[in-house]
């Protein structure tokens, strides 16, 4: 088994979060799963970017909502949580998401304190997402 910690986010548009992911920040669908019945539910999908993946779906009331006390940033009032993603072109990559509708809440620069250039996003329903260079798996090269 590969070990990997995927993060799961919920939506109450998934369709639309689906798109707008592959748009504006470069994922891929890997799968999707839509209800038989009304497709702009999505049960699960999966999306890949270089390899890692992000598990969604749709953000619906329910005896999961309630068991795991899932909200939206929207119901929370903001976000209790977000995503980092290493990119190599950060620049490149931040005007891939405003084009596509994503809201630059930092704009590129070089990291404080730490090596690499960053910027952070959020998405149409309010998640935040940053996007660097800096790739703490890399080896620590010595100054």
């Amino acid at each position: 088994m590969r070990p990997a910690i995927i993060p799961s986010i919920r939506y109450e548009d998934a369709p639309a979060a689906i798109l707008f992911l592959c748009d504006a920040f470069g994922f891929l669908p890997h799968a999707i799963y839509p209800d038989e019945e009304d497709e702009q539910i999505i049960h699960h999908a999966q999306l890949v970017l270089d390899g890692n993946m992000l598990m969604l779906g749709s953000a619906l009331p329910g005896e999961a909502q309630e068991r795991y006390g899932w909200v939206t940033p929207e119901e929370a009032g903001g976000v209790t949580s977000s995503l980092y993603v290493v990119v190599e072109d950060v620049d490149g990559h931040c005007e891939r998401a405003r084009a596509n509708g994503a809201t630059i809440i930092d704009e590129p620069h070089e990291n404080d304190g730490y090596p690499g250039r960053g910027y952070a996003a959020r998405d149409p329903e309010g998640h935040v997402w940053s996007f660097g260079s800096y790739d703490p798996f890399a080896p620590i090269e010595d100054a």
